[in-house]
């Protein structure tokens, strides 16, 4: 039997592992049935800091829906995952104790760009009412879900719901441009979002998608004049509001899509 002394200990849990021990005692690994450790040691200072600070049965909700995402989110996801989520649902549910309920001011954009991150949200919920006996409100499925997206990309919360919001606004540029109705459920709109969503997280961690397209880009400018009109707007837009100059391998990608996107509105 080996003991673990506090100094190297991660959280651990197991029954009756703290009997008759005060803190800085050696714990025996026979009695342990669950290690928390991150590979991160920056992130796994943060994560044990938090679970010496919140109920344990918040940090087994947290690991379950991060389990549970795993069967909707075929993509890595960050370690940091386990800290930000695990906070947010103990935030979250002191303030439903509190009856206070956040309204997400980006609630439809997640529900729509980020459709199976909004899921694992909504399976969020279910899992806190079913583990609690808790009904939060649908907003805290968005919350839930942009924590996913942040863990996806690397970013931070702040980049995130610039990412989402550049979405949003270029394709409103689109929608009016064309006077449109998106058809929502269409494989195209599907491949649209994604683009931009990438093309939202280049800007915004200040990356660049460069091929030589220059032969490409004149054949979509003769040839899809008003996608390419489109896309100069949209590329206006993004140097104005944020100065940033997309290049002309981003503005062909776009043109491609919002042709694309454009025409699947009315099949």
């Amino acid at each position: 039997t080996k003991a673990i002394s506090e100094a190297v200990q991660p959280p651990v849990m197991g029954r009756g592992i703290a009997f008759q021990k005060k803190r800085g005692d050696s714990i025996q690994t026979d009695n342990v049935n669950k290690v928390f450790t991150l590979q991160n040691k920056e992130i796994n200072n943060r994560f044990k800091e938090l679970v010496s600070s919140i109920p344990i049965k918040y940090i087994l909700i947290s690991e379950k829906i991060i389990e549970s995402s795993k069967d909707i989110l075929d993509i890595e996801i960050n370690d940091s995952i386990y800290v930000t989520l695990t906070d947010h649902i103990s935030g979250a549910i002191d303030r439903y104790e509190q009856g206070i309920a956040l309204k997400h001011a980006l609630f439809w954009d997640i529900q729509h760009y980020y459709h199976n991150e909004f899921s694992v949200g909504k399976k969020a919920l279910r899992i806190i009412e079913n583990e609690l006996n808790i009904k939060l409100v649908e907003d805290e499925a968005a919350f839930i879900a942009l924590h996913f997206v942040n863990a996806e990309i690397n970013g931070n919360m702040t980049q995130v719901q610039g990412i989402v919001k550049l979405v949003q606004e270029i394709s409103n540029i689109v929608k009016y441009h064309f006077q449109i109705e998106y058809q929502t459920k269409s494989m195209v709109y599907y491949s649209f979002i994604n683009h931009l969503k990438g093309l939202a997280q280049r800007i915004f961690m200040e990356q660049e998608y460069c091929e030589d397209v220059s032969e490409i880009l004149v054949y979509y400018k003769l040839r899809k004049p008003e996608s390419y009109e489109c896309a100069e707007k949209v590329k206006q837009f993004i140097h104005k509001q944020y100065g940033h100059i997309i290049t002309d391998e981003e503005i062909m990608c776009l043109t491609m899509h919002i042709g694309r996107v454009f025409k699947a509105s009315y099949i």
